[in-house]
């Protein structure tokens, strides 16, 4: 389980092809590595990793053929930036919102512009799943929780403020940039809900109850 907190940014050291699979490598100076125990949960752009080894500067993960295809990890190059964020430890802070590392679908940055002194950027998405975002709702968009603007049909818009820009690769992006996308995770219970609706849940009791 993660927060959409980046810790840190790290460099794309490599993608070794294994068995049509792939074995990632990652360096950043932002995180002691050593504190860190193979096997561990990692997130990398969103997508939850497990270290495999661990180096002074960074550490390694395999990346199945499924996450290939469902992320924006496969397009990478070596020398790529990476948002970070090792898994939330009991106790933590919970600064963003939770966030599993399960991607649901990718994204592409289609605007954007300067808003006063942040970013402001609009991002489509397959239309299936933009029933999931809402206005003032919370969304993953490469692993860092952000905060929905404006809705409109299958895009949202955000406002990146500067802190985040220098802490995340959201700096290095431009118009065409493809991104990892979480939806809410209550979003997604509240549709579950509604569609069993054999306990009593209804879109107005939710309405009543301020979930919707």
């Amino acid at each position: 389980m993660f927060t959409g907190i980046i810790k840190g940014k790290g460099t794309l050291r490599g993608l070794e092809r294994r068995g049509g699979d792939v074995r990632l490598s990652v360096t950043s100076p932002d995180l002691r590595w050593s504190d860190y125990q193979v096997g561990e949960s990692i997130s990398v752009n969103g997508v939850c990793l497990t270290a495999v080894a661990f180096s002074g500067d960074g550490f390694e993960a395999d990346v199945s053929v499924e996450t290939l295809k469902v992320t924006a990890l496969g397009p990478l190059a070596a020398g790529a930036s990476v948002n970070l964020e090792p898994a939330l430890r009991v106790g933590e802070r919970l600064g963003g919102h939770l966030v599993s590392g399960h991607v649901d679908c990718v994204g592409k940055i289609t605007a954007m512009s300067s808003d006063a002194r942040s970013l402001r950027v609009s991002i489509e998405i397959p239309p299936e799943y933009a029933r999931y975002v809402a206005k003032k709702g919370s969304i993953c968009v490469d692993g860092v929780s952000l905060t929905v603007n404006e809705v409109s049909s299958n895009t949202f818009e955000m406002n990146i403020i500067p802190h985040t820009t220098d802490v995340t690769t959201f700096g290095e992006y431009a118009v065409g940039t493809v991104v990892n996308i979480e939806v809410d995770q209550i979003a997604r219970y509240l549709e579950r809900l509604l569609e069993q609706n054999d306990d009593g849940v209804s879109l107005e009791l939710l309405r009543a109850h301020g979930y919707a």
